[in-house]
């Protein structure tokens, strides 16, 4: 009996384009720090974080998901949300901590590469845990938020007139909070679970929440997005301290 070839199985194209587009704005975006365009290495982070969000909806959509899909989109991310975000960070700002010294050049890239390694280790845990986790929240700050704090504070202090060195303390700080706070145990609040009506609706609240939001982006996009992301960044340590408080004060009254 002849031995059957294996098969080979194919992928879908639709949603793994919006996947490759997405590391593709990664990519520009570390292209375009290194050529000094910091404004633009910004954008095209969000870019990313815009076509990472529309590929797994594509797949749930068409019916399309696979594991390929799965591994290729933390593969993109990695680079889009881990190596992009560090490498325009370091090029922008921390590359100026060696004139400094050397230690303090040292001290640069080893911030930049903190906020790389954790990115990474914080998609390892997400993938591992996709079957079993509360989808209602997130497990540490995820990775696109992180990287839109990085890059929203890039881009509005470039249009304040501030450059990469005069902030490069600042710069350091930021990188490793946002990499520390991805591997942290502080719960976030997951916007994929919003309670919603039949086929998809919304209150009409949240239509108006949504225009006047637009409004605000139009008139100062970078300002915007930084206010935002910092405050969702702070929203899971007080909201987990904030919980486990009330859980110690209600365990207290339980045993009087």
């Amino acid at each position: 009996m002849p031995v059957q070839p294996p098969r080979h199985r194919g992928i879908y194209l639709l949603p793994n384009l919006f996947t490759t587009a997405a590391m593709f704005a990664g990519f520009y975006a570390i292209i375009s720090s290194i050529g000094g365009r910091y404004v633009e290495a910004a954008i095209a982070v969000f870019l990313a974080a815009v076509l990472d969000g529309m590929d797994g909806r594509v797949a749930r959509m068409t019916g399309t998901q696979t594991e390929f899909g799965v591994q290729y989109d933390s593969l993109s991310d990695l680079v889009s949300f881990g190596l992009a975000p560090a490498l325009v960070m370091y090029t922008w700002s921390l590359s100026a901590l060696r004139d400094l010294g050397p230690l303090w050049g040292k001290l640069g890239w080893a911030c930049a590469f903190i906020y790389a390694a954790c990115a990474a280790l914080r998609l390892a845990r997400f993938n591992t845990q996709a079957g079993v986790a509360d989808k209602r929240y997130f497990q540490g700050l995820a990775s696109p938020a992180a990287a839109a704090v990085n890059m929203s504070f890039v881009w509005t202090m470039e249009k304040a007139g501030w450059t990469g060195a005069e902030l490069s303390f600042a710069s350091a700080a930021i990188v490793v909070v946002t990499g520390l706070l991805m591997v942290s145990r502080f719960r976030y609040f997951s916007f994929k679970s919003l309670p919603m009506g039949e086929r998809g609706s919304v209150p009409f609240a949240w239509m108006v929440v949504a225009v006047l939001l637009l409004a605000l982006l139009i008139l100062a996009p970078a300002r915007v997005l930084l206010a935002g992301f910092t405050v969702y960044m702070l929203s899971g340590p007080v909201w987990t301290i904030a919980a486990r408080i009330a859980h110690r004060r209600r365990a207290r009254r339980t045993a009087r």
